[in-house]
């Protein structure tokens, strides 16, 4: 079986303040391009399809119009929902849809179903797990011991009744220990949501969504495919790709990645005031239009450079100084240790700092009760 896996869409998003609707668009068909040229069998969404749980008008027309050009195609494409989606919006008319080869994760309620396809090799199980919480599973298994995302995540897999004897697919959308991030993700302080990767060693692929990287995940068996678009200057770097994998018969796995060419790319240029509005005007005239984050090394500040670097770039999204004064400025005691404290460790330390006095344990509990029902972990 051949597939392609996508991830994170994020459609309707703005990235400081520009919307993305349009690159939203280009990069949809471009896909459909390359899967034209593919033929896949089957079309793996794995979350986070909008980039709000409420999407605007357009951003839901878009992926209506993405759908109804790959049911035209009749293929099977599986689709769940991520942290940024509704889970109950991202559903509705899921059984209707479901005839036409278009399969939606309904709303987790304990058990997940596969559906089966057949090849020449047999059956392979797809299994559609939306992104959950340990809240989300504590609700129907009260007696399972359920404080991590790993003991929810392995809580639902053992639910499942996988038979290992087949080959399985698992579409999910968490973040797996030992992914490589970046800063348009959305990830709780401290890592407390993560699932370690062993959770998913039964299935011949795991379908992953949430890291905007594309990235194996201690082998190709466990993979993110990134996003099809840089959603940060932070991704300036990456090479965007769609993933195209193949399944044969069980323990036969190769994957691969198709670049994918922007309509507008996200580029990063540093340097003097003078040198950087001299080269836009005269060499760098291809990137005019591309969404640029801008660095200047000038000791002192440009009056209005972002207006007058913006008849040069005109889509500069972000402007930031590199000298002295700011490397001065950026050197936070102790931020280097935050991967390793919990939200309320983070949380008591900027408290004190603020009150000059540290919670009182009402205080204390009322945060704990908080962070449970924000992050669905106990600290």
């Amino acid at each position: 079986m051949k597939f392609v896996h996508l991830s994170d869409l994020h459609i309707g998003k703005r990235v400081n303040e520009y919307p993305m609707i349009e690159d939203q668009k280009y990069i949809l068909g471009k896909i459909l391009e390359i899967i034209d040229e593919e033929k896949p069998d089957a079309v793996f969404i794995s979350g986070d399809v909008y980039d709000k749980p409420v999407p605007p008008a357009e951003a839901v027309q878009v992926f209506d119009s993405f759908l109804v050009s790959l049911a035209d195609r009749k293929l099977d494409v599986f689709v769940i929902s991520g942290n940024h989606d509704s889970p109950e919006r991202v559903a509705f008319g899921s059984r209707l849809m479901d005839s036409s080869g278009i399969h939606i994760s309904p709303v987790y309620e304990g058990n997940v179903e596969p559906r089966v396809m057949k090849d020449s090799y047999g059956e392979i199980g797809i299994y559609m797990l939306p992104f959950i919480k340990p809240a989300h599973v504590r609700r129907f298994y009260p007696e399972e011991e359920i404080v991590t995302y790993t003991d929810a995540v392995k809580c639902a897999l053992k639910h499942m009744g996988i038979d290992c004897n087949k080959r399985n697919i698992i579409l999910t959308h968490q973040f797996v220990t030992g992914a490589l991030r970046s800063d348009s993700e959305e990830i709780s302080v401290g890592g407390s949501d993560n699932v370690d990767a062993a959770a998913f060693e039964d299935f011949d692929y795991t379908a992953l969504g949430h890291i905007h990287r594309p990235q194996n995940i201690g082998s190709e068996k466990i993979r993110y495919c990134g996003t099809p678009l840089k959603y940060s200057v932070s991704e300036a770097g990456h090479v965007k790709s769609v993933t195209v994998g193949e399944l044969k018969e069980k323990g036969s796995l190769t994957v691969r990645e198709i670049p994918l060419v922007p309509l507008r790319d996200v580029r990063t240029i540093k340097g003097n005031y003078q040198d950087i509005a001299y080269k836009g005007f005269y060499e760098n005239t291809t990137f005019r239009d591309d969404y640029m984050h801008i660095i200047l090394t000038d000791e002192d500040d440009i009056p209005d450079a972002v207006g007058k670097l913006r008849t040069i770039y005109r889509n500069l999204i972000k402007l930031e100084y590199d000298n002295r004064r700011t490397r001065e400025n950026s050197l936070i005691e102790g931020a280097e240790d935050t991967e390793n404290r919990t939200p309320l460790e983070l949380f008591g330390e900027f408290f004190e700092l603020q009150n000059n006095s540290p919670m009182s344990d009402e205080q204390r509990e009322y945060m704990e009760k908080l962070i449970e029902e924000v992050w669905g972990v106990s600290e």
